[in-house]
């Protein structure tokens, strides 16, 4: 077994990756590498990539390749081992090493092949029945644990830990700066340099609770993902029914209108059936005058033709007394107007444009808040009334924050002069409070971390870091009540007030009016958001209008709703990543400034196009 072991280090192993060959490709130079490693090596050569002979990492001769024109993985898989190596490989290569390892060690050093029965945990050695006694009665060695080999479980767990360098010495040590398993001699040479290196033994229960929270936490994982995959698959029912309606719709929209097209056609065929009849009726009544007079004319023709045959003078003078009473000439032209010929008017290249333009619907995919038919799903709810609070709370503004990755919400309590935050680290919800001079109204968000608050009572807006803690930074004194509140810039402020001045002012961080912007309709602002583009749009409970203006106060729009989308009481406003506008528009009677309200209903969203 020795020899074997000898060829194997010498003659089996790879001059790069110095492990025992695995997929060996032998070179025209007769040296072998594994095909892995030659394949990493050439790409390293960029030379021999384009003229595609392959160098020989230790000798640097070239090997001719059979198809240069085939891609470099294609050629070095055609590589073969030499029909020595592949017999070495065949006879001490890896596939025999599960046969070295029930051989008796003791028994391989002599040159026996005894079967191992036994394997000590301290020694890592197997032994046959006669090496174990031997072993057991040596006094350093009686007390070393000993499992039989048949006992998988419990080799297992007591094997060795030994690492892939250094496989002779234990590892007994853990370097907390690299969060890696080392062994003594890795300790002294590659990790002089760190400062906390602690035992194996030590670290061992520390590594298996965390293991095992990282197992609860794969637990949660795999149930809230299978969660999503049921919900993806219920998802997938609705789509397909929701296909099926959308599709109905379609068809029942085509019956519409071909009821329509089919009600256009009775009606026009019911008109010329009516105009066809009304003609066909005075014709008639035309031919009955005439054939009436046509008798009339037969009878004073007979009567004048007897007269003048009969040469009696009497006769003959009195029809003509009575033709001079009555002209017989020729009939005048009939003054009755020509019988008229029923027509359909049509312009083919209007109705064709009309079918092409005909509107049956839009098809569109919508997520979230755009869909105006989507249900809210509710995921979590946060009790905010804390124990010491004065009074119930009030909430008049929240906003979210991401600090270090955590999300943070940070709540606006009027009725208890606090600003709230809550958040969830490591499985544990936290929440704090900050409390003001008077009641918060708007939060104005200025980063991830940082957010500004208008405090209209005491004339002040306050900025606070959130750690996520909040920590009062500044306090800043205005000349007037600021209600609403938005970040134009990182150095200015949009502020509205009670005034009724028809504008919002431009502060900077000191509470100095830079400018005034008109606001149109809206006297004082209670609510104020600033677009993606920096224009600003604000809304007034008692006004029924929604205003945008630039920051340099150019008029934008103004929105005023009506009938059925008529606005009741707009408040707060922010805008979706795809330009829609987003207005609560709450119902019900309330005092402009008062936190009492005398009547609620809901809160709607309006989604303006």
């Amino acid at each position: 077994m020795a020899t074997a072991k000898k060829l194997t280090e010498n003659h089996l192993t790879c001059v790069i990756c110095t492990e025992v060959f695995t997929d060996p490709a032998t070179l025209q130079c007769h040296h072998t590498l594994c095909k892995s490693c030659l394949l990493k090596y050439t790409y390293t050569q960029p030379e021999a990539v384009q003229a595609k002979p392959s160098p020989c990492p230790s000798c640097r001769k070239l090997t001719n390749v059979t198809t240069p024109d085939s891609p470099v993985e294609e050629w070095v898989s055609q590589l073969k081992p030499s029909h020595v190596i592949q017999g070495l490989m065949d006879d001490f290569g890896p596939s025999t090493k599960a046969v070295e390892e029930n051989l008796c060690g003791v028994c391989t050093k002599q040159g026996k092949t005894t079967p191992a029965t036994s394997w000590c945990s301290v020694c890592d050695v197997v032994f046959c029945e006669g090496c174990l006694q031997m072993h057991n009665m040596m006094p350093g060695l009686c007390d070393h644990e000993v499992a039989h080999l048949s006992d998988h479980t419990k080799t297992k767990v007591k094997r060795r830990f030994t690492r892939q360098v250094h496989r002779d010495k234990r590892i007994e040590l853990f370097c907390k700066d690299c969060k890696r398993a080392i062994c003594t001699i890795c300790c002294s040479i590659k990790h002089r340099a760190c400062k906390d290196v602690d035992t194996i033994e030590s670290m061992t229960p520390l590594v298996k609770e965390q293991l095992t929270n990282k197992i609860e936490q794969l637990r949660i994982n795999m149930a809230a993902t299978n969660n999503i995959i049921t919900q993806r698959n219920s998802t997938i029912q609705d789509v397909k029914s929701n296909s099926q309606t959308l599709k109905d719709q379609v068809m029942k929209t085509r019956e519409t209108v071909m009821r329509a097209i089919l009600r256009k056609e009775k009606q026009l065929l019911g008109d010329i059936d009516k105009a066809t009849d009304e003609q066909l009726h005075e014709l008639q009544a035309d031919i009955k005058s005439q054939e009436i007079e046509l008798q009339m004319y037969q009878q004073q023709y007979e009567f004048t033709a007897n007269a003048v045959t009969s040469n009696c003078e009497v006769d003959m003078y009195a029809v003509y007394e009575s033709m001079c009473e009555t002209s017989t000439d020729n009939k005048d032209t009939d003054n009755r107007p020509a019988a008229g010929r029923v027509v359909l008017t049509r312009d083919l290249d209007k109705l064709s444009k009309a079918v092409d333009e005909l509107q049956l619907g839009e098809v569109q995919v919508v997520h979230g808040v755009s869909d105006p038919r989507s249900s809210p799903v509710l995921h979590h709810t946060i009790d905010c009334e804390e124990d010491g609070d004065g009074e119930d709370p009030r909430f008049y503004d929240v906003t979210v924050l991401t600090v270090d990755g955590v999300k943070v919400m940070v709540v606006a309590d009027y009725n208890n002069n606090s600003l709230k935050t809550y958040y969830t680290s490591n499985f544990k919800s936290f929440d704090n409070q900050l409390l003001l001079s008077d009641g918060p109204w708007q939060i104005a968000k200025l980063s991830e971390s940082q957010i500004a608050v208008c405090v209209p009572g005491s004339k002040e807006i306050v900025t606070v870091n959130v750690t996520p803690d909040p920590v009062l930074l500044s306090t800043i004194k205005t000349s007037k009540q600021y209600y609403a509140l938005a970040c134009l810039s990182p150095s200015q402020l949009a502020a509205g007030t009670d005034g009724q001045s028809h504008s919002v002012d431009i502060l900077d961080m000191t509470g100095r009016i830079l400018r005034s912007i008109n606001t149109g309709v809206v006297e004082s602002p209670d609510y104020i958001h600033v677009t993606r583009n920096n224009n600003l749009i604000v809304s007034e409970a008692a006004v029924k209008s929604l205003v945008c203006v630039t920051s340099e106060g150019d008029a934008v729009f103004t929105y005023t709703p009506t009938a059925d989308r008529a606005l009741t009481w707009p408040m707060g406003i922010t805008t979706t990543s795809t330009g829609n506008i987003l207005l609560v528009d709450r119902v019900g009677a309330v005092c402009q400034r008062c936190p009492h309200t005398t009547g609620w209903s809901e809160i709607s969203c309006w989604c303006l196009s």
